[in-house]
């Protein structure tokens, strides 16, 4: 039986070259979950979306998906295994087309064209505006659209888990609200998603569970809205709120 965990680090620690940045991270995802990632810029968040990728080596610590052993693993093993990672500033291919872009994150497949076809479909259905400008440049897109455009990219890879870097990151609220909207729905299809967003108030009102991360430690952790109600959370993250 599959571990309900799709997701595990224990102890992780990385860095860069001399500078350790994250420090004993435990971190756990839920199957069928939106988790987020929370804290101030500089604290470890993309460090340690690199590290779950394979884009940067951890230095000590472990780290599971479903009960693999997933430590050590390059970027295309994990990707393999079905963890994606759609980076911060979405880094699409831009002199190709969306349609081109989006079929790059189906390159690793084996699962025949007509599962392909039928994804690339869904992703349309996701964000009709996708469909809209399928044929078009996608460094001619809005950023709202090419952020549609890189978590469709993931999408393509029918990842296990989606972990996406400052979803929000340059975008109107309107914009914000769709891509949420889009991120529940994948969700109530039993997408597993892991979320770093600066915007506290979205992270944890979207989340099931949520860690909060400072200076490359893992300093508190629960439900988005216990998180919420948090004082400490509160006073550190979202300063004064309206009640």
């Amino acid at each position: 039986m599959a571990s309900s965990l799709i997701l595990e680090t224990k102890g992780l620690c990385a860095g860069y070259g001399e500078i350790q940045v994250l420090w004993g991270v435990d971190i756990a995802v839920r199957r069928g979950e939106i988790t987020a990632l929370i804290g101030s810029n500089g604290a470890g968040k993309s460090t340690l979306m690199r590290v779950l990728s394979g884009l940067l080596p951890m230095s000590a610590g472990e780290c599971f998906s479903e009960g693999r052993d997933l430590t050590g693993g390059s970027a295309a093993e994990i990707l393999g295994h079905g963890i994606v990672h759609v980076p911060e500033g979405r880094r699409l291919f831009g002199a190709m087309s969306v349609e081109e872009n989006l079929l790059m994150g189906a390159y690793l497949r084996r699962d025949g064209r007509a599962a392909v076809a039928r994804d690339l479909d869904q992703v349309y259905a996701t964000f009709p505006r996708l469909l809209e400008r399928r044929r078009q440049a996608a460094a001619t897109l809005s950023g709202g659209e090419q952020q549609m455009c890189a978590i469709g990219r993931g999408l393509m890879s029918a990842p296990l888990l989606l972990m996406i870097d400052e979803l929000s990151l340059g975008l109107s609220p309107l914009l914000v609200e769709q891509l949420v909207a889009a991120l529940r729905a994948l969700n109530a299809k039993g997408m597993s998603i892991l979320l770093v967003e600066q915007d506290v108030t979205t992270a944890l009102d979207l989340c099931h569970h949520a860690f909060v991360m400072d200076m490359g430690r893992i300093v508190r952790e629960g439900s988005g809205s216990e998180l919420l109600a948090d004082p400490i959370v509160r006073d550190a993250y979202l300063g004064v709120l309206q009640e």
